[in-house]
């Protein structure tokens, strides 16, 4: 009887690491998909056309099935929206720009952030563990930015930004999910994400900012392939929320948010078919000191 309850056990752990192996590959498609679709419209339209898919979708469920909620926590749940938009807006940018593993280990980088605001805003132990693990991630961020005399680049900034922003915003959901239903936290990203493109889209015209073009940009209707992309990059979006999902339910989060590092893996051999260099020596070092810090994290927590 405990050879079959262990053998139960090991599957059913094993189901929930096969979701997230699979959502984690399905996001490095979306990135690929997103990369594609960049090279014929701004970083702007691809979030745009990002969220939106996810307002629709979000929207339809609500429709279905009406919030339950307390509310009262407005100004917070702009907060989370607004932050996950902006820190939405570089990830995109960097994925236009620098290769797709680069571009998700930057976003990577959100847990050690998250772990790091938790204790500040939230008053949350971290423990030894919880700062080493913090400052192995600096370390490693430091060796994948390689900073020369003239310090970061825009690229390593806007990384490290996508990583920082979407902390501040996995930190707002602790405090938010006392007062909120989850699809109205879903949803309050989606919707900034998909409004704050458009008003973005009507400020460009007047507004000449070299250095923040990460934020605007011209609406271009897409033809052709490009539709193709973008309807991609939507669904597979939708498939590995839903898959990430389904992961967290059928396995501990530890386990899970480990496994969920070997999208950076996918992402970099997906980035190799698109023509994106093998990374260096230092990068690689960096990559595999963030996933273990990310790791750390998990286990001090």
């Amino acid at each position: 009887m405990g050879i079959i309850a262990f053998m139960k056990q090991y599957f059913e752990l094993n189901k929930g690491v096969k979701y997230m192996l699979i959502a984690s590959f399905t996001f490095a498609i979306m990135g690929a998909f997103a990369k594609l679709a960049s090279q014929s419209m701004s970083s702007l339209e691809v979030v745009f056309f990002r969220n939106i898919a996810g307002v629709i979708l979000i929207g339809y469920a609500v429709y279905k099935t009406p919030l339950k909620q307390v509310g009262g926590k407005p100004l917070l749940l702009f907060f989370r929206g607004f932050m996950g938009f902006v820190a939405l807006l570089a990830f995109f940018y960097n994925i236009a720009h620098i290769s797709l593993g680069d571009a998700m280990t930057y976003s990577k980088t959100s847990p050690i952030f998250t772990a790091l605001f938790a204790f500040f805003f939230l008053k949350e132990e971290l423990g030894v563990k919880g700062w080493i693990a913090i400052f192995i991630g600096f370390i490693g961020i430091v060796f994948i930015t390689q900073p020369s005399g003239v310090g970061f680049s825009k690229y390593d900034l806007l990384g490290i930004f996508s990583g920082v922003g979407a902390a501040l915003a996995y930190t707002s959901i602790r405090e938010l999910k006392n007062y909120y239903d989850t699809k109205a936290i879903v949803l309050s990203f989606m919707l900034t994400g998909t409004i704050g493109p458009i008003i973005l889209f009507m400020v460009s015209p007047y507004l000449n900012m070299p250095e923040l073009d990460f934020m605007f940009g011209k609406f271009v209707m897409p033809e052709g392939v490009v539709w193709v992309y973008v309807i991609a990059m939507g669904l597979f979006a939708t498939l590995s929320q839903v898959l990430m999902t389904k992961a967290y339910g059928e396995t501990k989060a530890g386990i899970v948010g480990a496994v969920s590092y070997t999208n950076i893996l996918f992402s970099i051999l997906v980035g190799l078919f698109l023509g994106d260099a093998f990374p260096s020596l230092s990068t690689s070092f960096g990559i595999v000191l963030i996933v273990f810090a990310g790791l750390l994290v998990a286990r001090a927590k």
